[in-house]
């Protein structure tokens, strides 16, 4: 998971929304405007349809971004975003995804504390102080919280009109979102038929039962891909190893590997942004999906 003084000596990219859009691929997404913060519906072109939403959870009001295509049913993914909470760039992402048909909910991890956006990109995260001040949030979030909102957004997805409940559930996490996917799975093994991890931190952790490694053996229905960033492997290369060794021990299906690309490299607004190494990673992940969740 990246930390305070990772970053130090790269250029923080500030992104528009149209500079966004042209990062993810589509070109569609160039002519979409910002969210406005309205609870109701937005229409985004003839294909998209996305709102700004409010979930009850068992630890309060989880407020979210959905977006998914505007007619049919379609399955549902769960994204977690990185340190830097709900913003454009994952907007963005999430618009790509519910472009290939996909019901996508964002979910703001910090509800617990904050409601709303509280940085506009990585730059501002960084300017803002934002290690400090999301260092008493984050830590609220251990697994059973994460559970819980798992059972609580996934439920939230299966009653929506747009969301095809016949097919299983996709979710995907950043940094300190790759835990939850893992976290996601166990909760809800019977509706998460698959996750991905990009970046992620904190996926091994020895001792504890709730580690991720160690919940693979409850979620046998679910495949992994699990990306890891090259200098994430070179400080703790044995994570990939014990994550290996933990799948084929549980019996999942589980690609797991080194990207050659740092830690932040998938999410646009990131120092370490790789558009190369990020549109490869997209192409596995919708391998994963196509496979999975059809």
């Amino acid at each position: 998971m990246c930390k305070d003084g990772e970053f130090d000596g790269r250029d923080l990219p500030r992104f528009n929304r149209r500079q966004f859009a042209v990062l993810s691929g589509s070109a569609a997404l160039a002519a979409c405007t910002g969210v406005n913060g309205s609870m109701g519906e937005v229409s985004r072109g003839p294909s998209l349809a996305e709102s700004s939403v409010t979930i009850a959870t068992p630890d309060g009001q989880a407020d979210a971004f959905f977006v998914h295509p505007a007619s049919g049913r379609h399955p549902a993914v769960l994204l977690w975003p990185d340190i830097a909470g709900l913003r454009d760039a994952f907007r963005m992402m999430a618009r790509r995804l519910a472009e290939r048909g996909y019901a996508v909910l964002v979910v703001n991890p910090y509800y617990r504390d904050v409601a709303g956006e509280q940085f506009e990109d990585f730059a501002a995260f960084r300017a803002g102080g934002g290690f400090d001040k999301v260092g008493p949030w984050r830590g609220k979030l251990t697994a059973e919280p994460i559970m819980r909102d798992a059972r609580a957004l996934i439920g939230w997805l299966d009653r929506q009109a747009s969301v095809d409940t016949a097919r299983g559930v996709g979710t995907q996490g950043y940094c300190m979102g790759g835990p939850f996917t893992v976290w996601t799975a166990a909760a809800v093994p019977s509706r998460v038929a698959a996750a991905a991890s990009f970046h992620g931190g904190g996926l091994v952790d020895e001792g504890n039962p709730l580690s991720p490694h160690n919940l693979f053996e409850q979620t046998p229905d679910t495949a992994y891909l699990i990306a890891i960033a090259q200098n994430d492997d070179a400080k703790d290369p044995e994570v990939k190893t014990v994550l290996r060794r933990a799948a084929e021990a549980a019996d999942v299906r589980a690609e797991i590997e080194v990207y050659p690309a740092d830690h932040g490299w998938t999410v646009p607004d990131s120092p370490a942004y790789d558009r190369a190494a990020a549109e490869r990673a997209w192409m596995e992940l919708m391998e994963l999906y196509t496979a999975e969740l059809s």
